[in-house]
């Protein structure tokens, strides 16, 4: 008999357990769904204040030697030309002289295939990074005067880029979570409730584009230099509980 009595009051402990438990899942279900998840945009234009500019010229010769000494002339004129053009030869990188051997390739009367060699390609690079983006940019546009000296010289388009990037980041955080705010305000006010503590942030990447651009938003972020006018954007995801 009171084992009997024992087993019941431990079926009965455990079914009031069960019911609190129960309960406390439905309280948290139903808070869990009281929220509210809202995203804001954070966006900014802005001009590049740096440049990069590249370009590559090469000698061709069937002597090593000879095609060396012409690049190394070359070198020398492409940066009076540069000096003359007022860039300081300290923003003047070249690079080392990289060594091709051409060939020739032909096919004989039995079908075998045959080669000849063509001679020595070298070529070399000059890089400069500026802040004087205008003086930069007419020089890469001119580029024609260095071919005029006898140079075979090919331009690259120049790259921009933004020192002050860090910056920008920060105001469009700083926009992008005010926006969501005044969202999350806008809909609990609208539902006729109270907004109550934020439960979690999360934050997009940076998209930086050219303004009016049908570019498309990259999952890693968009980073655009080909553009000196640039418009970047950010995204802040921000979930609150509401009252």
């Amino acid at each position: 008999m009171n084992r009997n009595i024992i087993a019941i009051a431990i079926a009965a402990a455990g079914f009031i357990i069960g019911l609190a438990f129960l309960a406390s899942a439905i309280k948290n279900r139903n808070q869990s769904d009281n929220t509210i998840s809202v995203t804001g945009l954070g966006t900014k234009k802005f001009t590049s204040d740096l440049i990069a500019w590249s370009g590559n010229f090469s000698r061709n010769s069937f002597e090593l030697k000879s095609a060396y000494d012409e690049l190394a002339n070359d070198k020398k004129v492409i940066e009076n030309y540069l000096i003359s053009k007022g860039i300081p030869k300290n923003e003047m990188v070249f690079s080392a002289v990289d060594i091709q051997k051409q060939f020739n390739y032909s096919t004989d009367n039995m079908g075998r295939s045959q080669q000849s060699f063509a001679g020595y390609q070298l070529s070399q690079r000059v890089s400069i990074d500026s802040k004087d983006v205008a003086k930069i940019e007419n020089l890469s546009r001119n580029i024609t005067e260095i071919i005029n000296l006898g140079i075979e010289f090919t331009s690259s388009p120049p790259n921009y880029f933004y020192t002050k990037l860090a910056d920008v980041k920060q105001q469009m955080i700083a926009d992008a979570t005010k926006d969501a705010k005044q969202r999350a305000e806008r809909i609990a006010e609208n539902a006729g409730s109270k907004l109550g503590n934020l439960k979690k942030a999360t934050m997009g990447v940076t998209q930086i584009t050219e303004p009016n651009s049908t570019e498309e938003f990259s999952y890693g972020g968009t980073f655009n230099t080909s553009s000196k006018e640039k418009e970047a954007s950010i995204t802040i995801k921000l979930e609150y509980q509401v009252d």
